[in-house]
Formats: C-alpha cells, sequence, structure tokens
C-alpha cells in the first residue's frame, strides 16, 4: 500500500485523541484534554510509531548493533508509562508524580545538536490518577517551514549513528530492511513524516553507497 501523510497523520491524530482522553472525563475537563493533545501536536508534529534510529530523541543508545527507535530505558528513560509519540516529543503518562522521567532526562548526554527538556504538564491525559509529562526535542538548527529534517541533518546523524557499528558488523543489511530505522515508523519507499523524498533518497543513496564498500561484511539476501 503507497504511502498517504495525510492519512497517517489523521489516523495518528484520532488515535492519540483514543488513547489520552480519560475515558471518565465528561464536558469541559474532556474538551480541555482534547485541546490539550491538539495544542502539542501543533507544537512536536504528527503522531508517530516509531523514530529513526538517529533522531536526538532516541540516539542516546550505546549497543551499536541494535539500534533505537522507540524512546524507554536503552536509550535513557527511567519511568516510562502509557506513552504517544510526536515527530519532535513524547508524551508519557505514569501513575504517580514522574519525577523519575524528568531526572532521566535531565541526565541525557549532552547534544549538540537538540536540546530534550521534560516537563508535566497542567492538564489530565490518559487517565485521572496519572501524571502527564511531555518530553521535547528542541532542535538548535531552523528548521524548514514544512516541518521535516533536512538532508543537512539526516545524513550526518545517520552516518553518525552507523559507523560506529562497522568494526563489528558481519553482514551488511539493504535499504529495504533499514529504511524503517532510517525513515522513521509510519514511512513509504523513501518519505515519512520524519524526511521528504529529497531527504529519504539522499539516505537511500548514501546508505546503498556504503554496504556496496563491503565495510558491514556481505550484504544479507
Amino acid at each position: 500500500m503507497a504511502f498517504r501523510a495525510d492519512e497517517a497523520i489523521s489516523d495518528g491524530y484520532e488515535r492519540a485523541m483514543r488513547y489520552l482522553i480519560p475515558r471518565d472525563l465528561t464536558g469541559d475537563d474532556r474538551e480541555s484534554s482534547r485541546n490539550l493533545i491538539a495544542d502539542i501536536i501543533d507544537e512536536c508534529g504528527p503522531v508517530i510509531d516509531a523514530y529513526p534510529s538517529w533522531h536526538p530523541l532516541v540516539s542516546a543508545n550505546e549497543e551499536d548493533l541494535s539500534p533505537v527507535i522507540s524512546p524507554g530505558e536503552r536509550c535513557g528513560y527511567i519511568g516510562l508509562d502509557h506513552t504517544i509519540c510526536f515527530v519532535n516529543g513524547f508524551v508519557s503518562c505514569p501513575y504517580g508524580d514522574g519525577q523519575e522521567i524528568i531526572d532521566s532526562v535531565d541526565n541525557l548526554p549532552w547534544n549538540s545538536i537538540a536540546t530534550i527538556t521534560a516537563e508535566r504538564l497542567d492538564g489530565q491525559l490518559y487517565n485521572t490518577g496519572a501524571t502527564p509529562i511531555l518530553i521535547r526535542c528542541m532542535w538548535k538548527k531552523i528548521m524548514p517551514n514544512d516541518g521535516m529534517i533536512p538532508k543537512s541533518l539526516a545524513v550526518p546523524l545517520m552516518l553518525e549513528m552507523e559507523l560506529r557499528c562497522w568494526r563489528d558488523a558481519q553482514l551488511a543489511e539493504t535499504w529495504e530492511t533499514m529504511r524503517p530505522y532510517f525513515l522513521g515508523i509510519p514511512h513509504g519507499s523513501r518519505s515519512s513524516l520524519f524526511v521528504n523524498q529529497e531527504a529519504g533518497q539522499a539516505l537511500k543513496t548514501i546508505w546503498n553507497s556504503l554496504i556496496y564498500t563491503g565495510m558491514f561484511g556481505p550484504i544479507k539476501v
């Protein structure tokens, strides 16, 4: 099935509303939660299923041969629960005060490309007994008006992530296998909600150039 960004954005919006609006809320309280989610999407971008492995929100992963595409302990976050992800942020709604999450974000490695922050939200999401925490990725470079990550960032971030693997790699994975890790999910053949066709094609071209050098070993068929 062809990748249709508008449909993916619409489906993600509805999924976030179904998941994050507490079922026992009614009237004005329910509308307040809906407006809060809409504001987060306006700020952080569309709902997504998984990040590119090079995205600053998940790139603090020390396991070279095992990419991370979802926030969790492997990329430095402690205490996440009931989480919905967006292009440049995610909301997690643990029971309790969420201090573990805030502390873990404060302890993430310094990143020269983006600043990662965490704050409690003034509102009710997921459950009236949960504490919603918003983790934001704030890029330090000026981003395009379309909200996409340009190839000038996506390509070097991908290279930084993948080149460190070459010493221990035994097989080279093809673009078809790796594109969920490079484009994020949902995605098409060369684009996603993170990168446009131009950036996706650049990632594909460079990845193919790398694997055909033999630096990662024989290409896995």
